[in-house]
């Protein structure tokens, strides 16, 4: 049996791992934030985006992925209310994904941006924003009870499976290619 003999850390340390989670979420928050602002100046395109991809109402999902990739972009650059922001970024990128790999078999291209954005998201919604966060100063606390975690990553599940079923009407996982 070997033991540990890591240092204690306290809300005023900073840790190694802290820095780490802090890298995470400028990454993830910053590369949100920007495909949010992006969408959000040309507006009209992004509206034409998810019209020509076959979401109705266009503008309305339009407007859901903006919202939906600023406020989370936020959330995880700052640390601020971050399981919710983790959850938003979850289901926007999962629908995302969807979109990348929904002309294809599912297997086609499994891993690009969006699907490694999500995955940076649930890291961040199971270890928390750690103590250079907004969620530390204000609330006290780097991370969230096990059950509200796996409650959230279930909401983010069904929150981008049921917008893309009642928003764009299809089944985006295919086994073999689509025909047209």
């Amino acid at each position: 049996m070997t033991t540990s003999t890591a240092e204690a850390t306290t809300p005023t340390s900073t840790a190694m791992p802290d820095i780490g989670l802090l890298i995470l979420r400028i990454g993830l928050g910053a590369a949100m934030l920007q495909a949010g602002l992006l969408k959000a100046s040309d507006f009209s395109t992004t509206v034409g985006f998810m019209e020509t991809g076959g979401w109705q109402p266009a503008t309305f999902a339009a407007l859901m992925v903006t919202v939906t990739e600023l406020l989370g972009g936020i959330g995880l650059l700052f640390g601020v209310l971050t399981p919710l922001a983790a959850g938003a970024v979850i289901a926007a990128m999962l629908d995302a994904w969807a979109v990348n790999v929904s002309a294809d078999t599912v297997w086609a291209n499994p891993f690009n941006a969006p699907f490694l954005i999500a995955l940076g998201a649930v890291t961040l919604l199971f270890t928390g924003a750690g103590a250079l966060s907004v969620d530390t100063r204000l609330f006290g606390r780097t991370a969230w009870s096990f059950k509200i975690t796996v409650g959230l990553l279930l909401v983010a599940f069904i929150a981008a499976v049921a917008t893309w079923i009642l928003l764009n009407g299809t089944n985006p996982i295919h086994f073999s290619a689509p025909t047209s």
